[in-house]
């Protein structure tokens, strides 16, 4: 298995969905760093590096993140299918489920990658504000942007990389999401694509209130929720996540090749 993950790791470095989202991944939190028009969008001034990260978050989450992260994910398989690599692959002394296994425990951490490059960018493209304590809040806590007086280094870096860490596993999902709709399609623009439709889908539904707080793309805001409320986030996360990687599995096995 250890072979296996090592294998999709190269795998996934090379591909070329990850390599440009990496450019952007670099370039977005320079580009918020340094936008002239924070104050008209936001109403604030910029006064520490801690919240250059916030309005990564902010503007992403909801579209960039999810988008980079689907495409990604069927990528990694769908490169197999369209090079006809897959059959031959499949030759080798693994089972089926330890071959897509092994894919689907590597897209479930590269929304952990992403982020921490997105993240250690967000940091030092923020260096000229300084690292100090300052008043204000960073954006990722419950206080907003605005803050309830002097935020000191350690709270603010605690609350940076807790949202970044909840936000992270609020992609896993999609990335599984992804892979399993490659399965289906057996193409990696049919699994993204038709990823992305069904968070569009899913951003429609918030009309009914009754659902609207177990839909995948109402956890995209996890990262911004009151710490006593992450317990039943966490669980129905990894709930999305079991069951979109139990299917694609199930499913993978009784394709013919």
């Amino acid at each position: 298995m250890k072979n296996l993950l090592a294998m999709e790791v190269g795998k996934v470095l090379r591909l070329a969905s990850v390599r440009f989202a990496a450019v952007l991944l670099v370039a977005f939190p320079i580009l918020w760093a340094y936008a002239p028009g924070i104050f008209k969008v936001y109403g604030f001034y910029l006064v520490s590096a801690f919240q250059v990260p916030a309005l990564g978050l902010l503007s992403s989450m909801q579209f960039l993140l999810p988008l980079l992260t689907a495409i990604a994910a069927a990528e990694l398989l769908g490169t197999e299918i369209a090079n006809g690599t897959l059959p031959t692959v499949l030759l080798r002394p693994v089972s089926r489920s330890q071959w897509l296994l092994s894919k689907l425990l590597v897209v479930s951490a590269l929304p952990f990658a992403m982020l921490t490059v997105f993240l250690v960018v967000s940091l030092v493209a923020g260096a000229p504000y300084g690292y100090g304590s300052f008043v204000g809040g960073t954006g990722l806590g419950q206080a907003g942007l605005l803050g309830q007086g002097t935020m000191t280094v350690a709270h603010a870096l605690r609350e940076v990389l807790g949202a970044y860490l909840i936000a992270a596993y609020s992609l896993v999902p999609i990335a599984l999401l992804a892979v399993l709709f490659t399965v289906v399609f057996m193409n990696a623009a049919g699994g993204a694509l038709a990823t992305l439709s069904v968070l569009i889908f899913m951003q429609l539904l918030v009309v009914f209130p009754g659902i609207e707080p177990y839909l995948l793309t109402t956890q995209l805001n996890a990262y911004a929720k009151p710490v006593a409320n992450l317990g039943w986030v966490a669980a129905l996360i990894a709930f999305y996540s079991a069951a979109f990687a139990a299917v694609a599995v199930v499913l993978f096995e009784r394709k013919d090749f």
